[in-house]
């Protein structure tokens, strides 16, 4: 007969070798899903989901089945399932603690690049341990400020430069956020949505309405995901100018036009993404310290700002429409999850 601490014992492993998890089924559809889990290894964690955080550009071009069947493979998440467009498990932004694993990590509070899944085993080397001084809900920005600091690496901002960032959605007020911070670099964050100018000042940045925004500038980062804030970056970039595109428009064309300035100014148009670090920064950086360097910035408590809206993970499926809808103003919305 077994003693009280091994039925307990038992309850809990019972428990853990399950996990729910949620699928995108047909586009613009979601379910939770039931799912079993295998034993750890010895050099994996099993982790325990606090939150997870909805990353809505892309997040919303998967749930919508607007994936292009040319980047079915390079825009597979590290530990996605199922494949495009449906069904697929799908998500980056989980923070959790470890519940099973090498001594250094047990009971530590971590970040991992996983889907939207209450409990899950990953390589130890998969996660990385959240600040003490960074709270488990802020960490959930984990991924869109390692996408915010690539994207500032490739723009290359200078000492003094004037730059505006158009879309100030999660990325693009991460992009502006982290500009301003570079002495003498004048920042505006330019958005459609006027209700934006609150955002922008709590993180320290100038904000101005498309028609309000000033012209003549050293750099125009793009992160609207919409043709139109592309052609208006067209606009405002001075002669010499360079724009660094960083939306991720997913299937269908985009119209902007190249016969105007763009040839006469000899104007520079650079993708940013944020699956490639930049090639001067290769020969010493690598994922994990990219990602190391974003949970560390997170210290700042401004950046609750960016988090919009908070739901119990449950919700996910009856949410998930409104959520990833094409006109939903919602920054960041977090999920929680019960133990």
């Amino acid at each position: 007969m077994s003693a009280p601490d091994d039925v307990g014992r038992n309850r809990y492993v019972a428990k853990k070798n399950s996990a729910t998890a949620f699928w995108v089924t047909n586009p613009a559809q979601g379910e939770l899903r039931s799912e079993q889990l295998s034993p750890p290894g010895q050099d994996d964690v099993l982790v325990r989901t606090l939150y997870s955080g909805i990353s809505r550009g892309t997040e919303s071009l998967v749930f919508n089945g607007r994936v292009p069947e040319s980047e079915f493979s390079r825009m597979r998440a590290p530990f996605q399932s199922g494949d495009f467009p449906a069904p697929v498990k799908y998500g980056y932004c989980s923070v959790g603690r470890v519940e099973q694993g090498p001594d250094a990590l047990l009971n530590k509070t971590i970040f991992c690049l996983f889907p939207h899944q209450d409990h899950y085993i990953v390589p130890a080397s998969a996660v990385l341990e959240v600040p003490a001084n960074v709270p488990a809900k802020r960490a959930v920005l984990a991924a869109n400020m390692e996408t915010a600091i690539n994207g500032v690496w490739d723009a290359e901002p200078m000492l003094g430069e004037r730059i505006s960032v158009i879309g100030a959605g999660v990325v693009g007020a991460l992009v502006a956020y982290l500009c301003a911070q570079v002495p003498g670099v004048i920042v505006q964050l330019v958005d459609i949505n006027p209700e934006r100018r609150q955002l922008a000042e709590q993180l320290g940045v100038a904000f101005c309405t498309p028609e309000q925004a000033t012209d003549d500038q050293d750099c125009v980062i793009h992160a609207s995901g919409q043709s139109a804030g592309l052609r208006h970056a067209l606009e405002l970039v001075g002669g010499e100018g360079r724009i660094i595109e960083m939306s991720w428009f997913g299937e269908g064309d985009v119209a902007i036009p190249l016969g105007g300035a763009f040839h006469s100014q000899r104007l520079t148009l650079k993708a940013s993404q944020v699956g490639q670090l930049s090639p001067k920064l290769r020969p010493r950086w690598d994922y994990q310290r990219r990602l190391r360097l974003a949970l560390s910035l997170l210290v700042d408590e401004r950046l609750d700002a960016l988090i919009s809206g908070e739901s119990d993970f449950a919700q996910l499926p009856t949410l998930a429409p409104k959520l990833f809808g094409r006109g939903s103003v919602e920054l960041c919305h977090r999920l929680r999850y019960s133990s």
